[in-house]
C-alpha cells in the first residue's frame, strides 16, 4: 500500500516509490502493476493524473479525484503556479547556491514521440540549486582514488523533460544513478558502496493552491530509510 501524504474530497498525494509507474504504456507492456490502478484499488475510487514523476523518480505525486479539479490543477502547474522542491545526490562538491537558466532542447524519445515536430527551438529552463552536504569516500574512479558527491536542495522553476538531469549534467554534477545523463562509472562506485541503486532524486514537496477551497497547501514526502541512513555519512 502507498504512503497516503494528503487527501480530501478533490485531490489525494502519494509517496512514490522509485520504480513505479504512473499509469500504463505501450512502452513497457509487460508491467501491469502501475501506480494508479494501485490506488484506485487502495482506495476503492478511481484517480485522475495531474502532473508526472520518471519511473525511477520517488517522492509527492498528486491526483485529483474528478475531472473537473484535475483541469483546474493542471491549470495551476501549465501556469508554473505550483513550486516543486527536490533532493538529489549529485557528482563532486557542489558549494553554496545558484540558478542554472539553461535553454533545453526538447528530448524526442524514438518511439514515443515518433510524430513529433523535430527542430524546435530551445525552451527556457530555470532551475535554482543549493548544497546541503558533502561526502568523500574511499573508491576510485578513474583517474580519482576518492570519489566525492553533494546532497543538494533543486528547484525547477520550469517543467522541461529531465530538466533537474540535463542541468546538472550542464554544470558538470550529474544526478548519481542517472544512466542517460550520468556517469556510469560514478553510478557503480556508489551503488557498490552505498548499496542503492536506483535515480538519487526525490520529490521532496509540491506547494499549491487548493482549487476549491482556494487554501495554501504544503505537502512533504520524506526520504526513505535507505536515503536517511546513507545521509548519516554526509558533513
Amino acid at each position: 500500500m502507498f504512503d497516503i501524504l494528503y487527501q480530501d474530497n478533490d485531490l489525494i498525494a502519494i509517496n512514490k516509490p522509485s520504480g513505479w509507474l504512473v499509469h500504463r504504456s505501450w512502452l513497457d507492456k509487460q508491467q501491469t502493476v502501475v501506480v494508479m490502478q494501485t490506488l484506485r484499488d487502495q482506495i476503492g475510487q478511481h484517480v485522475f493524473p495531474i502532473h508526472r514523476l520518471d519511473r525511477p523518480t520517488s517522492g509527492v505525486l498528486l491526483f485529483a479525484l474528478s475531472n473537473d479539479v484535475a483541469r483546474l490543477m493542471s491549470e495551476q502547474f501549465n501556469s508554473k503556479q505550483i513550486e516543486k522542491t527536490y533532493h538529489a545526490i549529485v557528482r563532486g562538491y557542489v558549494d553554496g547556491e545558484a540558478v542554472i537558466d539553461y535553454p533545453l532542447i526538447e528530448e524526442i524519445d524514438k518511439i514515443a514521440d515518433k510524430f513529433a515536430q523535430r527542430n524546435k527551438p530551445a525552451q527556457d529552463a530555470v532551475t535554482f540549486y543549493r548544497a546541503i552536504s558533502k561526502i568523500e569516500i574511499p573508491v576510485s574512479v578513474g583517474k580519482f582514488k576518492t570519489a566525492r558527491y553533494s546532497f543538494v536542495e533543486l528547484k525547477p522553476k520550469t517543467g522541461r523533460k529531465h530538466q533537474l538531469r540535463r542541468h546538472m549534467k550542464h554544470i558538470f554534477h550529474p544526478i548519481l544513478g542517472d544512466s542517460k545523463h550520468g556517469d556510469l562509472h560514478q553510478n557503480r562506485a556508489f551503488t557498490d558502496y552505498f548499496g542503492i541503486k536506483r535515480l538519487m532524486l526525490h520529490a521532496s514537496c509540491l506547494a499549491l493552491i487548493h482549487p476549491i477551497t482556494q487554501q495554501p497547501i504544503v505537502i512533504e514526502a520524506k526520504l526513505d530509510q535507505s536515503w536517511q541512513n546513507m545521509l548519516l555519512n554526509f558533513k
